[in-house]
């Protein structure tokens, strides 16, 4: 593992995993073949929907909408309190096999319910961005407005690929400390490096998620820091507050709901619009 002869080193995400042959990265979804680090996951579908927009949450894209979101499995963080976590962190099972193709078919025989897009969602779709591409590709020709949502935790290359094809996206910012960004296995700068960049890119949508776990981003001066920043790029973009419940390895109480009260106020002392389950 140590000789560069033997192992190959994966572009995508920070952790930048050097893997010997045949070996999985951290996220589990990508793998060394031939000298390279590619997608296990490409087209391999563990969920399929078709939601209301707003359940991505994406309030300001297509109001009213519905997008069909599809997902694999894999995820560069570990959070602890993941509510997908059956398939963000598993490796390769029994998935369906859906191709690029296949996947903008059954968004074009959605459009009579409402459908307006693709959205790739319930793992982190980065791991496996080369899928998304190819999908997104296909569906701009198709006049199917593709959506990321997603950690942000990937790469400038990863940035440049994609930013040109996903019409909106909704990026989850975890907290706004290193130390808090650790704790799940990730760091804070590329985060805000991919929010920057998708803010700043004409004509891409943007909204943001923060979840409010007790102990990790529930911080009231953590709050005026990432709203004040968030306000720096653009006072329009749209914030959801979602509130924290035990999931997998997370047993802490929900988070109560004066907490969220508290956070939206001061959010909103920077952002024009704040949405939470107040």
């Amino acid at each position: 593992m140590n000789n560069p002869a033997q192992t190959a080193r994966c572009p995508v995400c920070p952790r930048h995993c050097a893997l010997a042959e045949g070996q999985t990265g951290f996220c589990r979804a990508r793998i060394a073949q031939n000298g390279q680090v590619v997608a296990q996951n490409y087209g391999r579908a563990t969920a399929l929907a078709l939601d209301p927009i707003e359940k991505k949450p994406l309030y300001h894209f297509h109001p009213g909408s519905r997008i069909l979101s599809v997902g694999s499995y894999g995820c560069n963080l570990r959070c602890p309190f993941c509510q997908n976590h059956d398939i963000s962190q598993r490796g390769p099972a029994q998935e369906s096999i859906l191709s690029p193709e296949a996947l903008v078919q059954l968004a074009l025989n959605a459009r009579g319910q409402g459908n307006i897009g693709i959205a790739f969602t319930y793992n982190e779709p980065a791991v496996g961005w080369e899928y998304v591409r190819d999908a997104a590709r296909l569906a701009a020709k198709e006049h199917l407005a593709p959506a990321l949502v997603t950690n942000g935790w990937f790469c400038a290359p990863v940035r440049k690929a994609l930013l040109p094809l996903i019409a909106a996206f909704n990026i989850d910012l975890k907290c706004f400390t290193e130390e808090g960004y650790r704790r799940l296995g990730g760091s804070l700068a590329p985060v805000m490096n991919t929010i920057a960049a998708v803010a700043a890119h004409p004509g891409t949508h943007l909204e943001v998620t923060w979840l409010v776990v007790p102990g990790l981003s529930d911080d009231e001066e953590d709050m005026q820091r990432a709203a004040a920043w968030l306000a720096s790029l653009s006072p329009d973009i749209p914030l959801h507050l979602s509130r924290y419940f035990p999931r997998w390895h997370a047993d802490a109480p929900a988070t109560p709901p004066p907490t969220l009260h508290r956070l939206a106020a001061i959010a909103k002392q920077h952002l024009r619009h704040v949405y939470g389950p107040f």
